[in-house]
Parts: C-alpha cells; structure tokens; sequence
C-alpha cells in the first residue's frame, strides 16, 4: 500500500536518511525503531507531508504522495503530545476535523458516538482534556486521529508519556483499535517492548539507513547485523572467526556452538550472540566464571556473570528467584540453536 523508494535527506553535513526503501502493506502495524538521531521521525514527516526528501519517491496506493498538500494526504498524525484544544470538550476535539470538512451535522454526530465507543470514552464526551487521565487523553487523540478514516495512521513515540502500567495497557489497546478499524499503522519508537508488543513488522534505523526489516520473533532471534544483534533486547556477544558448522572460535573463549546466518566461510570473522533466556546455569562444561549480582525481577531473575577475559559480565535470565548466589562459580551452557553466528563485515 505505501512504497518508500530511495528516500534521502540531508540537513547540511547530516544525512538523516539515505536511500531509505521500504514497502508497507494494508492492514499492517509497522514500526520504525531506532535510537535518537537515526532518522525515523524525518522519515515519518516526509510521509505526512511536512519534510520534502532530497530525492527518492513515496507512493500510497501507486499515487505520488509528495505531489500532495499535507491536508491532502489521506493521512492522520497522531502528536507525541496528543496536542488536545484545552478549551474544547472531548467530543468536540474529536469532532474539529469532520467540522473543518463541512461535513453535515448528523453525519458528524454518528462518527464521533461510534469512534467514542470504539475508544471506550463515551462517558466522557463532555468532559475537557485537563478532566481526564494520561491514558484517557491519549485515547481522545488516538479517536479524533481515526475518526477521519484515515488510509493511514502516522503515530510520533505515542506512548512515551504515560506512566509504565498504563503504558502496557495502552499498548492492548492499540493493537485491539487497529484490528477493529483496519487502518494502517506506522509508529516511531525508540522503545523496543513496544514495537516488539506492537508491531506486525518492524524496521531497524541506524545513521539514516534500514539494517533489518522483520517480524518481531524473527528480529529477535535472527538479527542480521551487529547493530541489529545489540539493539533490540538484551544479548550476549562473542567476537571471533568461524570455525566448524557450527561453531565459532571465539579465541580463549575456545568453540562456542551457534547457528550461522547464512553461508559463512570457515575462519571468516564473524560475532556470536545468544540471548540471555538461552543460556543454562550448570556445575561443569561452556565457560566458567563467577556470579556478580542477582536481580529478581518478579517471574525472571537476572544473573551477571564474570567470565574471565571478557570486559562486560554475561547476562544470564532464569525463570523465577535466582538460586546462585554472588561469587559462586559457575558454568554456562547453550547448544547452536541457542545462538547465531552473524557476519561482523555488514
């Protein structure tokens, strides 16, 4: 439905997005993450119509978008700072686009009482935006960005506001509203869990560029890049050359066991990462090294392990209280399925 194709800008010496090509199909939930400064947002203002790429094309539905004035786009863009008229009901801000339209009376009546429900705020119609909680606010922009109809639905880091616990609700709800109406998602996000909760894609920004565009499992357990590898979620890495079929020489680390990602060349240098989730305690065999600290964490507990040689502890994640203790010695163990070898040359 959008096709992204060759987008770059440049603002001075920065390049914030250089020859970005991405394709997003209807119906999706497709986040963009990334961390600060890598270009998602630049992205995400050229698609609503208020950046002009240097070169490249974006077309919605094979039509040229950046043809297009912003009010044009059949595109709604929902403010990190929801950015409600304080002075106006929430009916009412969610009714200002349909007024601005001309749009008959009744007409505008019926859309804003079902998208009100579809929200669940239809007890609150007539209260104004400092009435209500973060969350609710959140959801009264969320209404009067979809009450338009939007082909697409531009949403700027719309969680970030909002307090952690409501923040998990929210990300609930987001998904259930974008089932129910069937509009087209796009968020930008730094924050990881809420891509991975989210999204039924996503693409990872680094420096302007794309490094990998997957499903969320997928991203996780086969990250094709370093960046892509230390970026999203929590992870163990080992640096050396390939070794056997599966395995990697990782020096006085010895052979640890991996899966390669696609055909590597034995004695290419390559990166090992296996998640922390993936990694067994045991008495004897991997390596050896000694417990840090414990963090419990409710249902995980986090273990850091010194392991003579390496510069950063290894994080390992166990199911419930930890049963280690700091400074008792201990061995780690994985199988090559619990990890991937990665090419470090991308």
């Amino acid at each position: 439905m959008l096709k992204i194709d060759g987008v770059t800008r440049r603002f001075g010496d920065v390049t914030a997005l250089d020859g970005v090509s991405l394709e997003i199909g209807q119906g999706e939930f497709f986040a963009l993450l990334g961390p600060s400064g890598c270009g998602k947002t630049t992205l995400l203002r050229i698609i609503a119509g208020f950046e002009t790429p240097d070169s490249g094309t974006v077309t919605l539905d094979g039509e040229d978008l950046l043809a297009k004035q912003p009010n044009r786009r059949p595109i709604s863009l929902m403010f990190q700072s929801y950015a409600l008229f304080p002075h106006m009901t929430v009916a009412k801000n969610v009714a200002y686009g349909l007024e601005r339209e001309k749009l008959p009376r009744d007409e505008i009546k019926k859309r804003v009482g079902e998208v009100l429900e579809t929200v669940g705020l239809s007890a609150h119609a007539g209260r104004k935006p400092q009435q209500l909680s973060g969350g609710q606010r959140q959801r009264v922009a969320l209404a009067r960005s979809i009450v338009k109809r939007p082909r697409l639905l531009l949403l700027d880091e719309p969680l970030s506001a909002l307090d952690k616990k409501v923040r998990a609700d929210m990300q609930l709800e987001l998904k259930r509203l974008q089932n129910e109406v069937g509009i087209t998602f796009v968020v930008v996000t730094h924050d990881q869990e809420e891509a991975m909760s989210l999204a039924d894609r996503i693409a990872v920004f680094e420096s302007g560029s794309v490094r990998q565009v997957d499903a969320p499992v997928a991203l996780y357990e086969r990250p094709r890049t370093r960046f892509v590898a230390d970026f999203v979620g929590a992870n163990n890495l080992f640096e050396g050359t390939v070794g056997g079929p599966e395995t990697l020489a990782a020096g006085e680390f010895g052979d640890l066991p991996g899966t390669p990602l696609g055909e590597l060349e034995t004695g290419a240098k390559a990166l090992l990462g296996v998640r922390p989730e993936k990694i067994r305690l045991a008495e004897s065999g991997g390596l050896r090294g000694a417990v840090l600290d414990v963090s419990f964490y409710g249902g995980v507990s986090h273990i850091s392990v010194d392991v003579p040689g390496r510069v950063k502890p290894v994080l390992v994640a166990v199911q419930g209280a930890g049963t280690v203790q700091p400074g008792e010695e201990v061995s780690l163990n994985w199988t090559a399925g619990d990890a991937v070898i990665i090419p470090v040359d991308q």
